[in-house]
């Protein structure tokens, strides 16, 4: 494999003297699916928004495809943790909406865009408002319309977050069946220790301090079975952490 994210002693401050990361230092694979694992106020989301190129000035190096990032790509697909969709418009005119504003030509964003809504089993409801669509409906959307314009890297905000067990459960393996499929690579923050070990190849875990603590290969065949020992002795160790973060307050 090769690297598609590469960060380099990246550090960054919201205010002159906090500092939110400090001498972050990770690499990407393309075709990798890595996860985010830490606790509220370590630094997560900061860091996945600066890998989108949404805060152009920090300190150190981040490349994406081989380029300084300095600005958002459209290159890039983020879903955010409120999906973002526009509730009075279809689940087509949602999923639809990234590839009007790349002025794709109609026909073959109609031939696309009815092509991912199928990916995603929402062919039934093409035409429902996304006000009318489940927690779990609208998250699809929010995935069709993210990759439908065939990002190279897959950005998630914890996607899952509101949403009961039973949905989230279902909705990550419809994720790792998109990742394969598409072949996309994904970085996903979260605060699920399950849904680190289910979905990741890679978890980086971030300190408190906004410091890498460790970064943990998941060495488990998929599908993964939860209740296996291997399984078992991913979440005693990404567990230990977090309690340990927990009690360092």
């Amino acid at each position: 494999m090769s690297a598609l994210v590469q960060i380099d002693n990246v550090s960054f401050h919201y205010a002159k003297d906090t500092a939110v990361l400090k001498d972050i230092d990770f690499s990407i694979d393309k075709n990798s699916f890595v996860t985010l694992l830490g606790p509220s106020g370590c630094g997560k989301s900061t860091l996945l928004n600066l890998i989108a190129g949404f805060h152009p000035t920090y300190d150190g190096r981040i490349e994406f495809e081989g380029k300084q990032v300095k600005k958002p790509s459209k290159d890039q697909g983020f879903v955010f943790q409120d999906l973002a969709l526009f509730p009075w418009l279809s689940v087509r005119k949602n999923v639809e909406f990234g590839l009007k504003m790349q002025k794709v030509p109609k026909e073959k964003r109609e031939t696309k865009v009815k092509k991912m809504i199928e990916m995603v089993g929402l062919s039934d409801y093409d035409s429902f408002p996304i006000s009318s669509l489940s927690g779990g409906m609208k998250q699809r959307v929010a995935l069709a319309r993210t990759l439908v314009t065939e990002p190279n890297l897959l950005l998630l905000d914890e996607p899952f977050s509101a949403l009961d067990a039973q949905t989230r459960d279902v909705l990550q393996d419809e994720l790792l069946q998109l990742h394969t499929k598409l072949s996309t690579t994904t970085l996903l923050v979260t605060h699920s220790i399950d849904e680190a070990i289910y979905l990741s190849d890679t978890v980086i875990l971030l300190s408190k301090n906004g410091t890498i603590k460790d970064i943990v290969n998941i060495e488990i065949d998929r599908p993964r079975e939860r209740t296996s020992s291997a399984y078992n002795f991913y979440q005693k160790k990404l567990y230990d952490f977090l309690k340990e973060e927990r009690q360092s307050l």
